[in-house]
């Protein structure tokens, strides 16, 4: 809708301007009509509403009112104004100045155009609270202000449920967001899931506390992310150095998150989230970085039940070979349950990029280990990226999808779910197949 709103407006516009050119006349009456249609268009379809209205929509419904009523008074006073003379060159770039203008005030609805979440097929209605927690043992290493790290986290539950069920904690991408994977979250807590998606401060592209704070990226962590994807920025010892430093960081997040949801589980006070939780039942998962950090966990909790990884790196099952100055798999048993789902991104780098060793060693080292390949689809497919904004989604990290992204996010939240209930809860058989 967004798109095609912009291309009929764009294309009148320039249809005006060369209709103007081509009779040498400005045609004020006419741009006035046009443009009052414009706007009654726009307010009729966000009144209907066709269009979901948001605050993306401000900047074009602003110019097309400001459009209109100036073409409004344009015609008042047309019978008390004298014929103008046509200047092409004025009008040329009057005509270059407003589409700029258009296509600048669109921009918000195009990159965010309006979507529908994928259906949700459990039984419970979900709800969310926020809740920012302290880690008292460590400081907080991105400012210098002496204070201990804050971690901000969201939890998607079944609400007027019975009864416990198990927990499940998310960790975000390199720039990622709490929400990046909300549909996955409002699914799993529909069929008795509590979900804990956590912001890690700093790594987050941006966090908000639960009283009101708003901490943004940190811009030396930002270019360390990008730089790392880079040939010849780092030497493989470096890269080691920095694996090892966001590792510690994004684990002793998740495991502050863990201890307090279990620690508060246990009191009879505490709010209705955490009463709903079976601290026996304990599940963790995370996209790319995240999904790397989660099955990192793994090996240093022994109260976890199973894991997720979506598109990560294994870098807990490397070794870094300091005589070859490259990566090699550890070859190290791991007997917690893992399920890993992955792009084309990530599929075609398993046979020769030194990072992914683990990961194609991973039917050798673990237990119980599930592989699936979704054909077509980009990092960013396994997120809700391709919901909310496809341009940046095919932007970021490197080639657009081919997939369709309903049916990814579909059968991947279907995936995450089915795992979850054969691991945690028993229920059922877990027979993925190798490609989707």
């Amino acid at each position: 809708m967004e798109l095609v709103l912009f291309g009929i407006v764009f294309i009148i516009e320039f249809a005006l301007t060369v209709y103007c050119l081509v009779t040498k006349q400005t045609h004020r009456k006419l741009k006035s009509l046009v443009r009052i249609a414009e706007f009654i268009v726009l307010a009729t379809l966000i009144l209907l509403p066709v269009i979901e209205w948001s605050f993306y929509w401000i900047v074009c419904t602003g110019l097309l009112f400001l459009l209109a009523v100036k073409g409004l008074i344009s015609l008042i006073r047309q019978s008390k104004t004298t014929l103008r003379v046509f200047k092409r060159s004025a009008t040329l770039a009057k005509a270059i100045l407003l589409l700029i203008m258009l296509t600048l005030a669109f921009t918000p609805v195009l990159l965010f155009p309006q979507y529908r979440l994928p259906e949700v097929t459990g039984d419970y209605p979900v709800a969310t609270a926020v809740y920012t927690y302290t880690d008292k043992s460590r400081i907080e290493q991105f400012t210098d202000a002496g204070e201990h790290r804050q971690v901000n986290v969201e939890f998607w539950y079944p609400e007027q449920a019975d009864g416990t069920y198990p927990l499940l904690v998310f960790s975000h991408g390199a720039y990622g967001i709490r929400y990046s994977n909300t549909s996955t979250f409002t699914e799993l807590a529909s069929h008795g899931y509590v979900v804990a998606s956590i912001d890690h401060p700093y790594h987050s592209f941006y966090t908000e506390s639960e009283d009101g704070k708003l901490t943004m990226i940190s811009p030396d962590y930002f270019q360390e992310a990008n730089d790392i994807n880079k040939a010849g920025v780092y030497t493989a010892q470096e890269f080691d150095g920095i694996i090892q430093k966001w590792m510690k960081l994004r684990t002793g997040d998740m495991s502050l998150v863990i201890d307090t949801v279990v620690e508060m589980a246990a009191k009879e006070d505490s709010p209705a989230v955490y009463q709903l939780v079976d601290p026996a039942k304990i599940g963790v998962f995370g996209h790319s970085m995240g999904g790397a950090a989660s099955v990192w966990l793994g090996r240093e909790r022994g109260d976890l039940g199973a894991v997720v990884n979506l598109d990560g790196p294994l870098f807990s099952e490397l070794i870094y070979d300091q005589a070859a100055d490259h990566f090699t798999a550890a070859i190290k048993a791991y007997n917690i349950p893992l399920l890993n789902i992955y792009s084309d991104d990530v599929w075609k780098q398993l046979d020769y990029v030194t990072v992914y060793a683990g990961n194609k060693t991973a039917e050798q080292t673990f237990a119980d280990v599930y592989s699936v390949h979704f054909q077509g689809a980009n990092h960013m497919s396994l997120t809700d990226l391709p919901l909310f904004s496809p341009i940046l989604a095919n932007m970021m990290p490197v080639g657009k999808a081919v997939i369709d992204k309903y049916y990814c996010i579909e059968n991947m939240n279907q995936l995450v779910l089915q795992f979850f209930d054969y691991t945690l809860k028993g229920i059922g058989r877990f027979t993925p197949k190798a490609e989707y």
